[in-house]
């Protein structure tokens, strides 16, 4: 049953990533910050981790996740550290996927010749 609930809430998440597209001709820049604005929301208000809990890899593996990580890495550090942590703990959970987009981004640069 965990699969059928990660692809229905991981398509449930991609859906209302597509409406946006569609329906409100939302640009790709603004549907990824609204997703990832949600996933931060829904976390600071507690509900992104039941989420993951009872979806897994559905809940995880979407954009609104990367907020979600962005908000529980600060108030995680928030607890531990004080209000310094607020800085630090955004970086201590997505520290690895920041530096793999920045990596394979600039590898791609150099692999990959623009046409124009």
């Amino acid at each position: 049953m965990i699969y059928l609930w990660a692809f229905i809430v991981g398509g449930g998440i991609c859906v209302i990533g597509q409406l946006m597209f569609d329906v409100f001709k939302l640009t790709p820049a603004h549907t990824m910050a609204t997703l990832v604005v949600a996933g931060a929301v829904l976390d600071g208000i507690g509900v992104y981790d039941p989420l993951i809990r009872f979806a897994g890899a559905g809940a995880t593996v979407p954009i609104t996740s990367f907020g979600n990580a962005l908000v529980h890495g600060a108030l995680t550090e928030l607890t531990n550290d004080g209000w310094i942590g607020i800085i630090t703990g955004i970086f201590s959970i997505t520290s690895a996927g920041i530096s793999a987009a920045i990596i394979f981004s600039f590898l791609a640069a150099i692999a990959v010749r623009p046409k124009g």
